[in-house]
């Protein structure tokens, strides 16, 4: 496939709600037959760049919506803390002036935690919920334990994938980083997964060291409705090194699992 880094047909919006910025670029190029439209969700410290390549994938049949978050992707910080549920609550507004109908949720890492989030406060405004790489295993939830998955996982990924992760925890910063990694760490997912109505896909690459296979299991086991998918060979960055697999996963889920809303 093409090596893209740059999206094709985007358009972009920013959302300004208060002190919290929001970043949109968006995909519409599936025409009339497209299917529900996608909400692509970064990471702690990361932004839509470590999307373009799943972007414009699933944009062949679909709009799809990648969104940056306050604080991130050289956003402005907002003027206090955001928790998970305040920053969901947030994007469920975004979603709603932008976007106006039912999304599949595609998040990733930590972005897994504020689309769960969101899919349990709003359940009208979610189709589904894809979990991508999700965070933090229960088993090793504390700040030193992801910070050496993360340093493992490096070892594994492309080096142009390191240098989006790493160029964009720049732009973050260590303050913004911080304060948010304690959410991360702190944050039940597993307790909030088995609220969800919409049925969840629990993705990760498979030498991914951040999420683990057990612990994926684990937050399939406790949804109501669920599936797990490993793509092989992929790390935690999946999405960038193997864009073409992850967007069949995700697409087969939503074929054989999502209802699309009644017109």
């Amino acid at each position: 496939m093409a090596r893209r880094e740059k999206y094709e047909n985007v358009v972009e919006h920013r959302i300004d709600l208060d002190d919290r910025v929001f970043r949109v670029l968006s995909t519409d190029t599936a025409g009339a037959a497209a299917g529900s439209p996608y909400v692509l969700i970064h990471g702690i410290g990361m932004s839509h760049r470590y999307f373009t390549r799943l972007h414009d994938e699933l944009a062949a049949d679909a709009p799809v919506h990648s969104i940056d978050l306050p604080g991130f992707g050289g956003l402005p910080k907002p003027g206090r803390d955001l928790d998970v549920t305040e920053m969901a609550t947030s994007l469920a507004e975004v979603i709603d002036r932008v976007i106006g109908e039912p999304v599949v949720l595609v998040g990733h890492s930590m972005g897994a935690q504020w689309v769960v989030e969101l899919a349990a406060l709003r359940p009208d405004l979610v189709l589904g919920v894809v979990a991508m790489g999700p965070v933090s295993d229960d088993r090793h939830r504390t700040v030193m334990a992801q910070a050496r998955a993360l340093a493992l996982d490096s070892l594994g990924e492309p080096p142009r994938a390191n240098a989006i992760v790493f160029g964009d925890y720049l732009r973050c910063g260590v303050r913004w980083y911080l304060t948010q990694v304690r959410h991360m760490v702190s944050y039940p997912i597993e307790d909030r997964v088995a609220q969800l109505r919409a049925p969840l896909l629990v993705l990760r690459g498979g030498s991914d060291p951040i999420a683990g296979v057990d612990w994926c299991r684990r937050l399939r086991d406790r949804a109501l409705d669920a599936a797990f998918v490993t793509v092989p060979r992929g790390f935690h960055v999946v999405q960038w090194s193997a864009p073409r697999a992850v967007a069949s996963a995700i697409a087969a889920f939503v074929s054989g699992r999502v209802e699309a809303p009644t017109p």
